[in-house]
């Protein structure tokens, strides 16, 4: 008997050894090489957006007494906000507050100063900047700080794509302060709401995956009512004032496009196939985007141009920025030729007829066009790219309705803030430039330098 009962117990151990060798191993969560490596390549894209992309774009656009100023404007927000960013910006736009009824609406301060990150710390967001470890660990594939670093690109950015309204008539020292202000105060909460698994918006389920609420309504928003605000230039005259060098122009805005792979391929923060299909529809949409606009040109003015078809790329770039982790090439086509379409009449018809001064289209382009591409992905959103997601166009009514929320949420919140804020920053400090330092030029009144010199 005990033979047999040895003989059992031999048999047992080894059947409960083969189903642990056949049980796969957990492991722990690691930084992946590639992975990191991708997410770095695109930091570095985004940050080629602003300097030298949106400053050459911008600067090329306005007259040449003012392209100076519209670089410097660019190039201190580069250097400003990212201060801002690591102090106090990041853990407000991503941090979880301690209070808990504004855990929706803001961060708190336990990352200031990137406190409590350490260089080897895994990012707590993954695909869509969003996805976290139901206990709250860290579930991303790259470092903490390289995340970090991604993001601060696009909190750059944002204020910087509002220079296109104001363009040519503001005090540089009252555009500065409220730049950095308007950054604390809209830009970082917004974030919050969207991309932050606190935030409000995210849990509502609004898709933005690069940006379209965050950056393009939200700044086109402040655009427009900066725009009004501050007055029209004084010798605006209702209709576009030329461009003193197209060619600036047109190398920004291929520089933009190039910078955006880093932008909307970079924030699935991995090197995958949505990776590969963010790149691919960010490119389908500009392309589609740029044509539409060239054609428009050809058929209604009788020529194709160069500002036409470097602001019809750009449209479709901001338009399919939050949709790129959630459509296909169908939808980037639709994107790009719907957005060139509206935008092409913002900028033609609707701003001559109503007579505000956005002078480069910000709003026009990045605020209308992030809006387009906001309700898009509320309808062209396909299970295909992503299972978890779906628009209206595959049965899915709701996303559209969240994604309207969404768009409403950012268009009150940023035109009342901002309204509150110019107010405050022009009754303190001023925001209008002089009649005299308009006339001359903001290159030589605000920063003594001239763009151009003549050796005759």
């Amino acid at each position: 008997m005990k033979k047999y009962i040895l003989s059992l117990i031999a048999l047992l151990t080894l059947f409960s050894s083969t189903l642990v060798a056949q049980t796969p191993a957990v492991t722990a969560p690691k930084i992946d090489s590639g992975d990191t490596a991708w997410m770095i390549v695109a930091t570095a894209f985004v940050l080629l957006m602003s300097i030298p992309g949106l400053a050459l774009f911008y600067g090329g656009l306005v007259r040449r007494k003012n392209v100076l100023n519209v670089f410097m404007q660019v190039f201190i927000l580069v250097a400003v906000i990212s201060v801002e960013w690591v102090i106090i910006g990041y853990s407000n736009a991503f941090s979880s507050n301690p209070i808990e009824a504004l855990k929706p609406y803001i961060g708190g301060f336990d990352w200031a100063f990137l406190n409590n990150i350490g260089i080897n710390d895994l990012s707590p967001y993954f695909i869509s900047h969003s996805q976290t470890a139901a206990d709250g660990s860290a579930v991303g594939t790259i470092p903490h700080i390289v995340f970090i670093m991604f993001q601060c690109m696009f909190a750059v950015i944002t204020p910087a794509l509002i220079i296109g309204a104001f363009a040519e008539r503001i005090n540089f020292k009252g555009f500065l302060i409220f730049s950095v202000l308007w950054s604390i105060i809209i830009y970082n909460p917004v974030a919050h709401w969207v991309w932050s698994g606190d935030g409000w918006l995210f849990k509502l389920g609004a898709l933005d995956f690069a940006g379209g609420t965050v950056v393009h309504i939200n700044a086109g928003v402040a655009a427009i009512v900066t725009a009004i605000m501050l007055g029209k230039r004084r010798d605006y005259k209702g209709h576009a004032i030329p461009a003193h060098n197209i060619t600036y122009v047109v190398i920004g805005a291929g520089l933009l496009w190039v910078g955006w792979f880093g932008f909307n391929a970079g924030s699935g923060l991995a090197a995958d196939g949505l990776a590969a299909n963010a790149l691919m529809v960010t490119h389908i949409a500009a392309a589609a985007a740029a044509l539409t606009w060239a054609l428009l040109d050809w058929i209604i003015d009788k020529r194709p141009t160069v500002v036409g078809i470097s602001t019809g790329a750009v449209g479709g770039l901001v338009a399919i920025t939050p949709a790129a982790g959630f459509v296909g090439v169908t939808g980037a086509l639709i994107i790009g030729v719907v957005v060139s379409l509206i935008c092409f009449c913002m900028v033609a018809y609707v701003k001559p007829k109503l007579g505000y001064d956005d002078s480069l289209d910000a709003f026009g382009v990045h605020g209308v066009g992030g809006m387009i591409g906001a309700v898009s992905t509320g309808i062209l959103a396909t299970p295909a790219i992503q299972a978890a997601y779906s628009g209206a166009a595959y049965g899915n009514l709701h996303q559209l309705w969240v994604q309207l929320i969404a768009i409403g949420a950012t268009i009150i919140f940023s035109g009342i803030g901002t309204f509150i804020l110019f107010k405050i920053v022009d009754k303190t400090v001023g925001l209008r430039a002089s009649d005299k330092h308009e006339a001359i030029g903001l290159d030589e009144t605000q920063h003594g330098e001239t763009a151009y010199t003549n050796f005759d």
